[in-house]
Order: structure tokens, then C-alpha cells, then sequence
């Protein structure tokens, strides 16, 4: 491997945080975003959930934007680190399915389950490899928080699919 190819390898594993910001800002954006449009669409037995769904993307949206907001972090938010093994499937979670008009219980309830996973994986990869601060701190939280909401989703998934529709 050549100089410059070794080099272009190792830019391609470096990113800022500042673009892990502009990322996480987004997936954030689009989940409650996603979740909004669905609570009119969704049955009743699950409403309650997309609701509290769309309020917490809400909230990890504005802890976002607060903390790249912040003057005392700018040498922090500049810096470069590894780009974590799940930043692609983390990124591809922006784009967002059509579920139709009237989803599927079910269907909601796998699509909202993947994306907590890739959340809770991205933000617990970003957590051990960025450096201590305000910034690790919220991705540790963000990681604990997300694999809350995946172990409340797979309870009620299991209730819906394994036991009848008990939601």
C-alpha cells in the first residue's frame, strides 16, 4: 500500500464530532419527525407509544442542538476521532419507510425496534471513543436511554405478535 493510499485509508476511518452532531441532529430530526406523522395513523393500542416516541426523539433532537450550541465545547466538537463500525447503518436510518396510511401494529413496532438498536449500538460505540466531557456524557446517556426504549418495544412486541395483540 502506497503512501498516500494508507493515508486515505486512515482519512476514511476519521471524522469530526462536529459531523457525528450534524448526523445524530438529523436521525434525531427525522425519527420525530417520522413518529409525528404517524400517531394519527397508527391503531390505538399503540398511539400512546409513537407519541412518547416522537417526544423523546424531540428531546435528543434539543439536547443535540444545545450541545453543538455551545462556545465552551468548539475545540471539542472540531475534533477528529474513529468513525464508529456503526456510523453507515446508523446514517441510513435518515431515510425513513412509507408505511402507508393505516400501518401495521406490528409494522411500526419492528421498524421503531431497528432503529432504537442502531441508536443504542451507534451511541454506546460513540461513548467509549469519544473523549470525556459533555459530549461522551450525553452519548452514554443517549446509549442507555435507547436500549431502554428497545426493551420496552420488545416487550410489547412480543405481547402484540406472541401472545395476540395484548398492547
Amino acid at each position: 500500500m502506497t503512501e498516500g493510499t494508507h493515508g486515505l485509508e486512515r482519512l476514511r476511518g476519521q471524522t469530526s464530532l462536529r459531523e457525528i452532531l450534524e448526523v445524530a441532529t438529523s436521525f434525531e430530526r427525522s425519527a420525530r419527525d417520522f413518529y409525528t406523522d404517524l400517531i394519527p395513523k397508527v391503531s390505538k393500542r399503540i398511539r400512546y407509544l409513537v407519541e412518547e416516541l416522537a417526544a423523546e426523539e424531540q428531546d435528543h433532537f434539543d439536547r443535540f442542538r444545545a450541545l453543538a450550541a455551545r462556545d465552551d465545547l468548539a475545540a471539542q466538537i472540531g475534533a477528529e476521532i474513529r468513525r464508529p463500525a456503526s456510523d453507515s447503518q446508523f446514517s441510513d436510518g435518515i431515510h425513513l419507510p412509507d408505511l402507508g396510511d393505516h400501518p401495521d401494529d406490528q409494522a411500526v413496532l419492528q421498524y421503531a425496534l431497528g432503529r432504537e438498536h442502531a441508536a443504542m449500538t451507534h451511541y454506546a460505540e460513540l461513548a467509549a471513543t469519544t473523549p470525556e466531557g459533555p459530549i461522551r456524557d450525553l452519548f452514554r446517556y443517549l446509549a442507555h436511554e435507547e436500549t431502554q426504549h428497545k426493551l420496552q418495544l420488545e416487550k410489547l412486541y412480543y405481547e402484540l405478535v406472541h401472545r395476540g395483540g395484548g398492547v
